[in-house]
């Protein structure tokens, strides 16, 4: 006969609402009996089913993850993510491709989905302030991105300031004066959004370590792919503007101006250093090996699911709530000391 609930509980010495609790990720369980109740389950051999508990609270088991491209390394491994936490409360990730148009985006989350779903995650990059305001969400929602408007939709964000000041801070102790920011937004949007934090944390590390920006290094472009960072390079490469650090507000950036400075001759790191943004697969593997902004890609997964989860089921904040990731410098050989002189910089990071 089929395990069920009830006969967890009575082995567990608990009642079959703190199975139900554990099952769906309750935070407020002693550990002691989450222990208990886990330790049943797995003895007994126990199986949720999903779809029957789906279908008794009329839900669909179907989360919308709405995201503008896959072919994006951050985006197809941040998909690998969420698809992995949602697995684990039993929900299906259904994607949805905005093509970074605005349309799309308020189309999507306004409720043109294939399918009904149950929730949805939203990552914008075109709709700014005012757009995100105005939307009527058709289902529970958790924004990837900065908090813009009030009211029940929670948000999880990534450290961009922070995260970006940091990596200035690791260039400037490895002995960078003329650092380049290459993913200088000019448009509105939740991507120029994004960019402008990121700006500004490049900002704030200058004027705190008394280092000056040099505006010629500022580097504009609307689209962070690879191809665009290269651009970028080559371009300061021509004029014989002069820059010994390179902060890219992503790691696809990050790789294409790598690229072109090898190709064009320029050694790196021992000339020019380079930073990325997103600690994405690729940066481990690019050569060399690139020096990135990990900011917290498994923990934002983890926490979206969570809150929608939680949203779905009727418990989450009225008024929405914002989590923030945290973040770290993984340094790699694109910036690594050549020599003691270099290395003994430190004390400004």
């Amino acid at each position: 006969m089929a395990v069920r609930m009830s006969d967890v509980a009575q082995r567990a010495g608990v009642s079959a609402k703190t199975v139900s609790n554990v099952l769906n990720g309750y935070p407020h369980i002693r550990a002691e009996t989450r222990t208990r109740v886990l330790e049943a389950i797995d003895t007994l051999g126990y199986h949720v089913n999903v779809s029957a508990r789906n279908l008794r609270a009329g839900r669909t088991g179907i989360i919308s993850l709405v995201i503008p491209e896959v072919t994006e390394p951050y985006f197809g491994e941040l998909t690998e993510s969420v698809m992995a936490a949602a697995e684990t409360r039993g929900l299906t990730v259904l994607i949805e491709l905005t093509r970074h148009v605005m349309d799309r985006e308020i189309a999507i989350v306004s409720g043109n989905h294939p399918q009904g779903v149950d929730g949805v995650i939203f990552a914008p990059t075109m709709c700014g302030e005012q757009e995100l305001r105005s939307l009527t969400f058709s289902a529970p929602t958790v924004v990837l991105g900065e908090r813009m408007f009030s009211g029940p939709v929670d948000n999880v964000v990534m450290p961009n300031r922070a995260g970006a000041a940091d990596a200035v801070r690791h260039l400037v102790s490895r002995g960078c004066r003329r650092i380049g920011a290459v993913g200088v937004h000019r448009h509105r949007g939740a991507g120029a959004v994004t960019a402008g934090l990121r700006l500004q944390g490049f900002l704030d590390a200058h004027e705190a370590l008394g280092v000056p920006v040099h505006d010629e290094l500022l580097l504009t472009t609307h689209v962070w792919r690879r191809a665009n960072g290269s651009t970028a390079v080559r371009q300061l490469l021509d004029a014989g503007t002069p820059f010994d650090g390179l902060f890219c507000f992503n790691d696809s950036l990050a790789l294409g101006a790598l690229h072109e400075l090898v190709v064009s001759g320029v050694p790196v790191p021992e000339q020019v250093k380079v930073v990325g943004f997103d600690d994405t697969d690729e940066a481990a593997y690019s050569t060399p090996a690139l020096t990135s902004v990990s900011a917290g890609r498994e923990e934002i997964a983890q926490q979206a699911v969570a809150l929608l989860h939680r949203r779905i089921s009727g418990d989450g904040d009225t008024d929405g709530v914002e989590v923030v990731a945290d973040h770290q410098v993984i340094g790699r050989r694109s910036t690594e000391a050549v020599d003691a002189t270099a290395a003994g910089q430190d004390e400004l990071g």
